[in-house]
């Protein structure tokens, strides 16, 4: 096996266990806040007019390349869930 090929393995098992550990502390249905295009931290004016308070509408899964992504309400595709901020229960 080759480096890149050894790298990609891991890479998917890492998003494997971060989409698996997603997907059972957070069932399709959960109210997040979604920065499809960055996050705020990185540039707060284009992530203000892109995020989306919405909820969850499909289990996370993984990209060909490792990435852990999950669908939300009002977007197509998956976001990065380093993108997405699952929001807090309130009672």
């Amino acid at each position: 096996m080759s480096r890149h090929q050894a790298r990609l393995e891991a890479d998917k098992r890492k998003g494997q266990k971060q989409a698996d550990d997603f997907n059972a502390a957070f069932p399709v249905g959960t109210p997040v806040m979604a920065y499809p295009s960055c996050r705020p931290e990185y540039n707060a004016a284009i992530a203000s007019e892109t995020r989306l308070d919405t909820v969850t509408r499909t289990p996370a899964w993984l990209l060909g390349h490792g990435e852990p992504v999950v669908s939300v309400e009002g977007y197509a595709g998956g976001i990065c869930l380093s993108h997405v901020d699952v929001k807090p229960v309130t009672s």
